[in-house]
């Protein structure tokens, strides 16, 4: 509820509340704070045990213990313990925007209460509470001033560059920082309900389904489809041929770790990881792991402009003399004598450090008298002495210039022509006390980063669309988008649609919080990945909406900790490397994916051919577990292999990567049986070394498929990673002396595991020109147009 100025009994300047008002007013509008859902560590975890992978887990852990495998659950648990302590680890840092943002309003004010100032905390202000604000103060609250006048940095909250000048009877926003002067205020909204509470907020509920975590459901759901109904044929056949209960278990816990993929959490994770320490040596840090599978898919940027685009540091672009008695260094130097030297405003500050690197100086003035910026009068003046003759020097807003000394045509067609380049002007005015003169005109903006246009051409090329999003004027807006090389129409002033779409515009120009918030929102409806580049508490809620929300290197903490990634050195080149590395690592999980698409409906199909074919189980719960163990140290250490980012914006599909799979894995799953068949019919070996032979085979097949599959091209265009290769001859060497020396298995002859190794060779060369093929007919991972 928000108490207003005319309720009865809003207290008048001079008293303030009283104790018992205030106390009233605090039980019926709540703390000025910013609300927080607190959720313990337990239940934090516990959600990491309610999910798919988990269940399936859980399901064969359950089975493994009731039939007294405790090694193989006890392998199978401690993947479940790993993946959910990983998940727990980036869970913890999500609200740290919302707890930055709250501590902006931790803060010491001064307050009128029964008719005497105290200081108070921030969080008890309530509305009606008069309160003070002065030089380096914070805006406790938002507050409509009484008297007094202040210059307010209001960037990281509106994302203007400029500081707005603020008297009695303006409103002054939570969150700005008193540059200069002093004010007294009455409080109009206090907690969510402020300005910057309500960016708070949208922050609090801005959420984003992770494209990775719907193509995880995706992958589980349609492995669970395929493999439930391979089980359930199972044990309907071992139920028809009279196998007992003791050997149906088995058999089904078998087929559930061959179904599992147990590793597909981590894989993830371990790839995002490993692409943080590499964009870390490159000035990115992220602040959450999924932000980089998310960047892959990025096809729009909204970034902001100031402090984004631009340098958010005023600088003097221009000085028109309108007085062929000044040049245009000396009307600089004029106003420089009408500026502040305290450094506390920006404006001041930027006309007297450029005039200080002129050689114009003006000798023969003398200082006599120095009257600020007055935010009421919209000018500040010096009175000096030239010689003996007393002149007044004015700087200002043109209409408060104008009001002294009147225009003339060439000053207005100078003004109307700079203002076209969207900066502020200031007039300068200089003659007798009574009568001074307009003797020119400066232009004050906010220049662009000298990368920026590098930037956006390299964005393009990569298939993404930038657009601007601002909340200075649109002619300021306008002119920077010119200047940087982003073509197209700026939005008209207004609401913004929700179904707006980039190619709608390329700026938008005094937009609010809430206005960035939904233009993520409405790009996403419309089935479009975004980053929202930014720097600002303003942008705070579109960094948390957005797939990838990025914070540059000069961004408020606030900013930072909404973002998923943050930018540690100047410029903007960090978002190309940072969108590059989330493409390669994109490539490494999909690549995974579609391996275990193919591996664990191969497997299942395998151990019923093997029913058929022997009577038997070919596999045990124990080897299944070791072939499961072997095969995923192998596909995580994939996240580690080298991988070429592609050239447009990825996205899961889910559906044409099972498609693919299909004719991949029919023809893996006709080598496996023809294994088989050669093994029983051929070789005639027994069920004991059917097993051996079928533990081996699958190592083997799987370590082939990897290799395949991580190229798109031929398998042999390209190196793989040393410690990849390195697990493969761990795993390969492992399996091959378990084998021969009969540890754990039935052994096998250094024949029979030469020749497995010879067809496991041509099984692999075979299914890479099978996979050219299927890989130019379907298109796994191109984001749709």
């Amino acid at each position: 509820m928000n108490l207003r100025p005319s309720d009865a009994t809003a207290p008048i300047a001079d008293t303030g509340l009283s104790a018992s008002e205030a106390a009233r007013r605090l039980a019926q509008c709540g703390p000025n704070a910013v609300a927080e859902e607190n959720v313990g560590i337990g239940r934090r975890i516990l959600r990491h045990f309610w999910a798919p992978v988990p269940w399936m887990l859980e399901a064969t852990i359950a089975l493994q213990l009731a039939i007294g495998e405790r090694v193989e659950a006890l392998m199978v648990a401690t993947l479940l313990i790993a993946n959910v302590a990983l998940g727990v680890f980036q869970e913890s840092r999500a609200g740290a925007a919302l707890a930055l943002l709250k501590q902006r309003l931790t803060l010491r004010v001064r307050a009128k209460r029964d008719g005497s100032w105290m200081t108070i905390a921030a969080a008890e202000l309530v509305p009606g509470d008069v309160v003070q604000i002065s030089l380096g103060g914070v805006v406790p609250a938002d507050l409509r001033l009484i008297s007094g006048a202040v210059l307010l940095d209001q960037s990281t909250l509106t994302g203007e560059s400029i500081p707005a000048e603020t008297a009695a009877g303006a409103t002054a926003f939570a969150g700005a920082l008193v540059r200069r002067g002093e004010a007294i205020g009455e409080v109009i909204a206090t907690g969510t309900r402020t300005y910057f509470g309500r960016a708070a907020e949208l922050v609090r509920i801005a959420h984003v389904d992770s494209s990775e975590q719907r193509a995880v459901l995706g992958v589980v759901r349609n492995l669970t489809i395929v493999n439930f109904g391979i089980v359930v044929a199972m044990v309907a056949y071992a139920h028809e041929h009279a196998m007992g209960v003791e050997r149906i278990i088995p058999l089904v816990l078998t087929a559930m770790l061959a179904a599992v993929p147990v590793a597909l959490p981590a894989t993830f994770t371990l790839a995002a990881t490993l692409g943080a320490k590499t964009l870390a040596l490159k000035g990115v840090l992220l602040t959450r792991l999924n932000a980089l599978h998310e960047a892959a898919m990025i096809d729009v940027l909204c970034a902001d402009k100031t402090g984004t685009l631009t340098e958010n540091a005023l600088t003097v672009s221009a000085v028109r003399s309108l007085d062929e008695r000044y040049s245009d260094d000396e009307v600089l130097a004029l106003a420089a004598i009408a500026s502040s030297p305290d450094g506390q405003d920006p404006v001041d500050t930027a006309i007297r450090s450029l005039s200080a690197s002129k050689t114009t100086v003006l000798h023969s003035l003398t200082a006599v008298r120095f009257t600020p910026f007055d935010p009421a009068t919209k000018k500040a003046e010096a009175l000096v002495i030239d010689g003996e003759t007393p002149l007044r020097i004015v700087k200002g807003a043109p209409a408060a210039i104008e009001a002294l000394a009147p225009m003339t045509p060439r000053a207005v067609q100078e003004l109307e022509s700079l203002a076209q380049s969207g900066s502020r002007i200031l007039g300068v005015a200089c003659g007798p006390p009574a009568e001074p003169r307009l003797v020119g005109l400066i232009a004050i903006s906010d220049p662009p980063r000298a990368d920026s246009p590098r930037l956006l051409a390299e964005l393009r090329e990569l298939g993404v669309r930038p657009v601007m999003v601002s909340g200075d004027t649109a002619a300021t807006a306008a002119t920077v988008a010119r200047a940087i090389g982003l073509e197209g129409p700026v939005c008209p002033p207004g609401g913004i649609s929700d179904r707006v779409r980039p190619e709608d515009f390329a700026v938008f120009a005094g937009v609010f919080p809430e206005d960035k918030f939904r233009l993520v929102k409405a790009y996403q409806q419309e089935g479009h990945a975004v980053a929202m580049c930014g720097d600002g508490a303003n942008d705070a809620p579109a960094l948390r909406q957005a797939q990838m929300g990025i914070a540059v290197a000069t961004a408020t903490d606030v900013a930072k900790a909404a973002a998923g990634l943050v930018l540690t050195e100047p410029g903007l080149g960090g978002i190309v490397a940072c969108i590059a590395e989330g493409r390669s690592a994109f490539q490494r999980v999909l690549t995974y994916t579609l391996s275990i698409l193919i591996n664990k409906c191969v497997n299942l199909v395998v151990l019923g051919a093997g029913l058929i074919i022997t009577g038997h189980a070919v596999l045990t719960p124990m080897l299944q577990a070791l072939s499961m163990l072997a095969g995923d140290i192998v596909t995580m250490s994939r996240a580690a292999d080298h991988a070429k980012p592609t050239s447009y914006p990825n996205a899961w599909r889910v559906r044409d990567l099972t498609l693919a799979a299909i004719p991949l894995g029919l023809f893996k799953l006709a080598y496996c049986i023809g294994v088989l068949a050669a093994g029983w019919f051929w070789l005639d070996l027994d069920f004991l070394h059917m097993r051996t032979l079928t533990f081996a085979m699958l190592v083997f097949a799987g370590q082939a498929n990897v290799y395949v599959l991580r190229e798109r091209g031929p398998f042999w265009h390209s190196r793989p990673a040393p410690v990849m290769l390195l697990a493969s001859l761990a795993d390969v060497a492992l399996v091959t002396a378990l084998v021969l020396g009969g540890i754990l298995v039935s052994p096998l002859s250094p024949a029979i595991v030469g020749m497995l190794a010879l067809a496991t060779s041509g099984f692999a060369v075979t299914m890479d020109g099978l996979k050219r093929l299927v890989f130019r007919r379907l298109d796994i991972d191109r984001r749709p147009r």
